[in-house]
């Protein structure tokens, strides 16, 4: 990965990359749909995961902290409330993609067995054929097209396994590492608060 995109991003005293996120108050994070929802069990704003996670997936395999910054510095229960919300979100989402990976794999190895037992039938069918002395056209087109449909479903499973699974991985390693990155509170008047603004904006009305 270049340098000059961590560059782009503050960094902690310990070296570590900063992800901002600006907004005015902490309701600002969580979807509207579900304001009766506990704060750990409300889904994060959609702008917030996407810019969280494509930043996340930018800066690469350097080490980050979450800083939010709000326009009143929130109380240390909201800050916890904060803290565990992107937490639990993020796992959940791992435990989602978790879910869609075992999917795609029990696709794959079906699609794989389903391919093999057809083949199976198809040579065995050829071999019957063989020994019963010369196959009539419509037996050679059976038999035949048979193998294709094995053949097919064969190269499915193994096209489905090799596009989809390094991305489920990607994305499972991704949630983890945000649910597991430390998260801090920055006091608005605190010159160094920088980008992540656009959520806020797309709050206001």
């Amino acid at each position: 990965m270049p340098k000059r995109i961590v560059d782009r991003y503050e960094h902690t005293v310990d070296g570590l990359v900063i992800v901002d996120v600006a907004a005015r108050r902490v309701e600002d994070l969580y979807e509207d749909f579900d304001k009766t929802a506990p704060y750990h069990k409300k889904d994060l704003d959609e702008d917030l995961t996407y810019y969280l996670t494509e930043c996340v997936r930018e800066i690469g395999r350097v080490d980050f902290v979450i800083r939010f910054m709000f326009e009143c510095y929130p109380s240390d229960e909201f800050m916890l409330r904060v803290r565990t919300s992107v937490n639990k979100f993020f796992i959940y989402q791992r435990e989602l993609e978790l879910g869609a990976m075992n999917k795609m794999l029990r696709t794959a190895v079906t699609l794989f067995v389903i391919g093999i037992i057809i083949l199976g039938l198809s040579l065995w069918l050829n071999h019957l054929f063989a020994v019963n002395g010369t196959p009539s056209f419509l037996n050679t087109v059976f038999a035949e097209g048979l193998t294709i449909v094995a053949w097919v479903s064969v190269w499915e499973a193994l096209a489905t396994l090799l596009l989809n699974w390094p991305q489920h991985l990607f994305l499972i390693r991704l949630f983890r590492k945000i649910a597991e990155a430390p998260v801090q509170f920055q006091p608005p008047s605190d010159p160094r608060s920088g980008g992540a603004e656009a959520l806020a904006e797309s709050k206001q009305v």
